[in-house]
């Protein structure tokens, strides 16, 4: 015996259409088959593909995020070197015035010693020269009276 009587059942001669139990048969198996495709195929890929969606959509937002810190941080990091450029800039700048400072400073100081060595040096030269004119102005006078001396004498 035969599971499906009507569908076994002769055709009859007819028109275009025929209205027999196959046209409800198959939208009985369309029916049947869709439920067990929903179940067994569209149901399991749908969960995969939500999943699938979910770990998308995080890993999108994470990613977004992590962009947005990446970004703070690089403003932070440019800031910071912005500001110790300037930083450095400014310690130079006070270097470079502190060299200069201690270099007049310093030329002052030679230029003083300089100066005072100098005019010791032309005191110590007018002292021996004034000792020098003493010794000679003695010696002239000796010399001098030893000649009258001998001119006398003679």
């Amino acid at each position: 015996m035969s599971w499906f009587p009507l569908a076994e059942a002769p055709v009859p001669e007819g028109g275009l259409f025929d209205f027999d139990a196959t046209l409800p048969l198959m939208a009985v198996q369309v029916v049947i088959l869709t439920f067990i495709l929903n179940k067994l195929f569209f149901q399991p890929v749908g969960k995969v593909v939500e999943e699938r969606e979910g770990f998308v959509t995080t890993s999108h937002k994470d990613a977004k995020e992590r962009l947005a810190r990446v970004q703070r941080l690089e403003q932070d990091l440019k800031a910071r070197l912005q500001q110790a450029r300037h930083d450095a800039q400014a310690v130079v700048a006070a270097a470079e015035d502190e060299v200069a400072t201690l270099h007049k400073a310093a030329l002052a100081e030679a230029k003083a010693s300089a100066t005072k060595l100098r005019e010791q040096a032309r005191a110590e030269i007018d002292a021996q020269r004034s000792e020098a004119d003493a010794v000679l102005a003695k010696e002239s006078r000796q010399i001098a009276d030893l000649i009258i001396r001998r001119l006398v004498t003679f």
